[in-house]
């Protein structure tokens, strides 16, 4: 069993068909953890091994593998690296210190690549660029190396090149001189020195007095506290196929990228969100309280669902009793495991930096916190920024008596994927489910048919409108209904006006002398609520604004919860009638890639729908990108029109982006059709 110091967490990621599975396998060959190398293509790889990934060619989920090297075991996250998938790499980047970001040297800088760095720089990861395919045809190393810094900086600096073709690699920081297909091998040298002595002054210092360079032993803290801080992001170059610059790769996982003790401390916190929070340091000793941290789940058929977590602080041992946040309960790690693909291998305990997995313990999701302690309850880890989920279809079962069996499977695919979110909407009788991408969706749909053997029919889902208010309004309504017995009275007065766009709904009770007596208060702000759910001009949620209840009359007898309720509701409808309420509807950022030849035909079709065209951009081998803006509600059947439009060679993403006001003409329309629902029910 390794100490923490041997522990390296690295998450390959990156755009799709970069390499990272190739590249994964490759290394798990060269550091003798398996046998024979596998082939994507012919789907024997370690780590797409899901049926859906071996039909389809690419990963769709992030798979964990790890292997010993040297003095160190590393611990590798192989990512999915099409946009439609991206929840399962950003959720990766929870569990690792370094983000190895792999980049195809043929098509160069593409969606994912923009993504993940910008991702793990707000995690805090060091980061790592790998140059994969460089042995492949038609490409230019030289150029694709300046639109990476002019991309991301100067701070990328070269730690190693390609040498002989690239057939070989020769590694810069330790080597002075030596033949290399671009760049002198002695200038990159001196780049890489000059910008790690400037981390250590009394290094710098002595550098520029003496000439010297720095001893290996010198530079290792320098080197990590750059890496740490990100004023060193270093390019490497492979051929995961050919196995050029792994064996310099595995030298680097070992001697350069941090242990658990050197990389950036996770961002945990004690209390809970919104409240008071204050910052705390896990420490990676062993001899602690445990602290660890589930950043993937899965729901496997025949064990059940499965945690899969990092260990930050303390040792979790086999017949532990741990606890899930603030769970009073504990349950028993009966069986400690270690992922290698799909295979799971029992250990008997894991140490600070390792990633483990326990199954069989239904309180355990994603994002929980475990402990060993009550003294953890509340120490959270600083929840991850995934892209709000969009592409949206509308399911229900093809066999009666099946939706049961439907809200369970989806349960557990939602458990699975933080970007993937089931929405019921019981006013039109629909459950939506929405990912990133028509792939995303995709593949989900195939899981339910092939795996849980469901058949599902789908049609496109109601466009998730709001409604909002321009301006203040007041309004007054008095709930009176005598039937004889007791009665029901409340009156309630209130005020609303209109918050900035996203900030959501505020509840504001001003009333003074017990007009209303506070035990009302709630059942007034239940029925603002109500109200504001249910919708007033479209049938649609209500958003962003502040309800501000300031007098009312009650009743000695005669007025109950329910009566205020009513008023609350009624008060509210009408005031937002009278606030000149007007209908939203989501906006999303829309990237296209496709043959640059229907470029023209495709930013017509978008500006047709509304959409914004803000630029394109070329993405190599014949192909671009045109990025923009569009009303989701344009884009309903966009698969189908891009599929036409480009000949089945086109593929896009969504991202949401933020609601905008509806033209007048559509308002009209949606609030004409509300109009007839309500007088159909």
């Amino acid at each position: 069993m390794p100490k923490t110091e041997s522990i390296r967490t690295v998450a390959l990621v990156g755009h799709g068909g970069a390499g990272k599975t190739t590249l994964a396998e490759t290394l798990l060959f060269r550091a003798g953890a398996i046998k024979t190398q596998g082939v994507v293509e012919k789907g024997n790889t370690v780590c797409d091994f899901d049926p859906q990934e071996k039909a389809a060619g690419y990963s769709l989920n992030s798979s964990l593998v790890h292997f010993d090297w040297q003095d160190v075991q590393v611990h590798l996250i192989d990512t999915p690296g099409y946009p439609d998938f991206a929840g399962q790499a950003i959720a990766a980047l929870a569990a690792v210190d370094t983000a190895l970001i792999v980049v195809n040297a043929q098509t160069g800088v593409e969606l994912s690549t923009v993504r993940m760095m910008k991702w793990a720089a707000a995690r805090n990861l060091c980061r790592m660029i790998v140059i994969n395919k460089i042995d492949a045809e038609n490409v230019d190393l030289p150029a694709l190396v300046a639109d990476i810094r002019e991309r991301f900086g100067n701070e990328c600096m070269l730690l190693d090149l390609p040498a002989h073709n690239s057939s070989e690699v020769v590694e810069v920081l330790e080597h002075t001189a030596g033949d290399a297909d671009f760049e002198s091998v002695a200038a990159a040298h001196r780049a890489l020195i000059d910008q790690i002595v400037e981390e250590d002054e009394d290094l710098l210092a002595r550098y520029l007095e003496d000439g010297q360079d720095p001893s290996p032993e010198e530079l290792h803290e320098p080197f990590e506290r750059a890496l740490r801080e990100g004023h060193l992001i270093p390019i490497m170059f492979v051929s995961a196929k050919t196995g050029a610059g792994v064996s310099e790769l595995l030298h680097v996982l070992e001697k350069l990228a941090p242990n658990p003790r050197e990389g950036n401390p996770p961002p945990f916190f004690k209390g809970e969100l919104g409240d008071t929070t204050e910052e705390f340091h896990a420490d990676p000793d062993a001899g602690k309280h445990v602290l660890a941290h589930v950043f993937k789940v899965v729901v496997d058929p025949y064990l059940g669902k499965i945690g899969i977590f990092r260990v930050h602080q303390g040792t979790i041992r086999k017949d532990a009793q741990l606890f899930v946040g603030s769970g009073r309960r504990p349950f028993k790690a009966g069986h400690l495991y270690k992922l290698q693909g799909k295979d799971s291998i029992e250990v008997n305990e894991l140490l600070p930096g390792d990633l483990g997995a326990i199954a069989k313990v239904e309180e355990m999701e994603f994002d929980a916190v475990l402990h060993d302690s009550h003294d953890e309850d509340n120490i959270h880890l600083k929840p991850l920024e995934f892209p709000q989920p969009m592409q949206g279809l509308a399911v229900e079962t093809k066999k009666k008596g099946d939706e049961q069996r439907l809200f369970d499977i989806l349960h557990k695919l939602e458990l699975e994927d933080p970007c993937f979110v089931v929405e019921r909407h019981p006013t039109n009788n629909e459950t939506v489910i929405r990912g990133l991408g028509e792939m995303h969706l995709r593949s989900k749909l195939e899981k339910m048919s092939n795996q849980f053997k469901l058949e599902i029919g789908t049609a496109p889902p109601s466009i998730p409108y709001r409604e909002t208010i321009t301006k203040k309004a007041d309004a007054t309504y008095r709930h009176k209904k005598q039937s004889g017995g007791a009665g029901q009275f409340g009156e309630v007065a209130l005020r609303v006006e209109p918050l900035p766009r996203g900030a959501g709904f505020e509840f504001v009770d001003e009333v003074k002398g017990g007009t209303i007596p506070t035990v009302f208060i709630p059942a007034v702000e239940k029925g603002v609520r109500m109200a504001l759910e249910s919708g007033v001009i479209a049938g649609q949620q209500v958003v962003d604004m502040r309800v501000v209840v300031y007098d009312g009359k009650h009743h000695p007898v005669d007025s109950k919860e329910i009566a205020f309720v009513t008023a609350g509701k009624k008060a509210t409808m009408q005031a937002v009638r009278d606030a000149a309420a007007i209908i939203l509807e989501p906006i999303v950022n829309l990237e296209v890639t496709a043959p640059e030849a229907a470029i023209g035909d495709l930013t017509g079709d978008l500006s047709s729908r509304r959409g914004h065209i803000k630029g394109t951009e070329g993405r190599g081998q014949g192909y671009a990108a045109i990025s923009g803006e569009v009303p989701l509600a344009e884009i309903t059947d966009y698969q189908s029109r891009l599929k036409s439009l480009t000949a089945g060679q086109g593929s896009y993403t969504l991202e949401f982006s933020h609601y905008a006001p509806v033209p007048p003409m559509i308002q009209q329309k949606l609030v004409a059709q509300h109009k007839v629902q309500e007088e159909e029910d």
